[in-house]
């Protein structure tokens, strides 16, 4: 479904376009059943507002309809657009929510501007308002307790960082203990030796460690040449258990990569900084467990990078949906040590279009910085790259997927996941052979595209 042009949307306020719209879906399922919805026929009482609020109401299979809310980011909260709907998904944001954004995608005279919000609506932005200022004026919870107690927090600082030694230490006899017996072995004892350690790990209160043991129990049936990752991977987290032990000799910015890797919770201590951000790309990954969304952002004025993570719970989707393409004007606070992460402090107003990109980058200066990224943090699986003038190309030997520069001197390997995924297939039909810029993720697995754009202020085109 085309959706109007960043033009169209400047005259109409913040009108998205339905790509962004579907960008924010949590699922396949939910993109196809909100794209059933994205027309006039079910929808009634539709209207937006000044300050970004749209709604409507959907008919369903019920005597009632769906009173739908999107809030697309005027909460003053710092948590992006917000859902509200009365049906009973737990996905976020839902079905008719989508519906509804595409519909006003569509323009005024699908759902009209300038309308006062019905009691329904009203009320429920109301509340989002008070938790608001609420939020802006409250201390901070945790600071809080720790002012309140310091001595207990001590304390239970402490017991947990004995835990998690006693945990490292038992795991670097498990580790000591498999390459002994020779590393055939972990094909034969299967998943259950693995499972059974992550469970220790947990008990030793080390999610991050009990992770990445249970990424080791994948690896002997994932194929040819198992055992040299397998090698690898322990290799690693023998370097993460290292770190952890002798983290008081460490600097103190590596110290705080390590507390991270282990699990422990890091809060964003660096200085927020206020910017217009362009919301580059968002995407899911799910382990069984919990949901994670990563979410891209390029300062604009800063050209800084930064990384926002959002969880759900097994079966429900993360909560924090932004709408890549347009840029957020809001505050954004870092995360210590060698890590990109951060928090959405604040926003100030709803996303809109600016044409503002990062600069691109040949594929050897992109190898060269996730190189340098790794100095900070070795545990680091991709660094966020923007490739100048590449186009996607079939390697001629392995028939595999790869980004080459336009003198089809250097290219850098799609990862295996991409070839199988509609995003190869839009990059494909974007560059339609001629050169363009790829922003995505550089691993030693390869390149992981997540939006593609042409010319300087080319329209931002979502790959996940």
């Amino acid at each position: 479904m085309a959706g109007p042009t960043v033009g169209d949307m400047t005259q109409q306020g913040v009108r998205w376009t339905a790509d962004q719209v579907l960008a924010l879906a949590p699922d396949a399922a939910s993109r196809k059943a909100g794209s059933k919805l994205g027309t006039a026929g079910p929808w009634s009482q539709t209207g937006s507002s000044d300050e970004g609020a749209v709604w409507g109401l959907c008919k369903g299979s019920g005597s009632k309809p769906y009173q739908t809310i999107v809030d697309t980011g005027a909460d003053g909260g710092g948590n992006g657009p917000a859902y509200k709907c009365s049906c009973p998904s737990r996905k976020f944001p839902c079905k008719h929510a989508l519906g509804l954004l595409l519909l006003w995608s569509g323009g005024a005279q699908q759902v009209p501007d300038g309308q006062a919000p019905p009691e329904w609506t009203e009320q429920w932005l109301a509340g989002r308002r008070q938790r608001a200022a609420a939020k802006r004026t409250a201390p901070d919870g945790a600071a809080a307790t720790a002012q309140a107690d310091p001595e207990a927090a001590r304390r239970r600082a402490e017991r947990r960082a004995q835990r998690i030694t006693a945990g490292a230490t038992e795991l670097e006899q498990r580790l000591t203990d498999l390459l002994r017996g020779g590393l055939a072995q972990a094909e034969r004892a299967g998943y259950g030796l693995w499972e059974e350690t992550a469970a220790r790990m947990v008990d030793a209160q080390a999610p991050g460690l009990a992770a990445r043991v249970r990424e080791l129990g994948a690896i002997p049936g994932s194929g040819a040449g198992w055992p040299v990752r397998l090698l690898e991977e322990c290799a690693l987290l023998h370097l993460l258990d290292q770190g952890w032990l002798h983290r008081a000799e460490l600097p103190e910015e590596l110290a705080a990569t390590v507390r991270s890797r282990v699990g422990l919770p890091t809060s964003a201590e660096q200085p927020a900084q206020r910017d217009d951000w362009l919301i580059l790309a968002q995407y899911d990954a799910a382990d069984g467990h919990l949901t994670t969304r990563r979410i891209w952002l390029y300062g604009t004025a800063t050209h800084r990078t930064a990384l926002l993570l959002s969880y759900g719970a097994a079966g429900r989707a993360p909560a924090l949906a932004l709408p890549a393409g347009l840029t957020l004007d809001a505050s954004v606070s870092g995360h210590p040590g060698g890590t990109l992460r951060a928090e959405l402090d604040e926003q100030f107003g709803t996303a809109q279009p600016k044409d503002v990109r990062p600069a691109g980058v040949g594929v050897g200066a992109a190898l060269a910085a996730y190189g340098e990224a790794l100095t900070a943090d070795p545990w680091l699986e991709s660094w966020p790259v923007t490739l100048a003038d590449v186009i996607p190309a079939r390697d001629p030997d392995s028939g595999s997927w790869q980004l080459a520069d336009a003198e089809g001197k250097t290219a850098l390997p799609l990862v295996p996941q991409a070839a199988a995924t509609s995003g190869l297939w839009r990059l494909a039909s974007v560059s339609g052979g001629a050169p363009v810029t790829v922003f995505g993720e550089c691993g030693h697995r390869g390149f992981r595209p997540l939006a593609t754009w042409t010319g300087a202020a080319g329209e931002v085109i979502s790959l996940c």
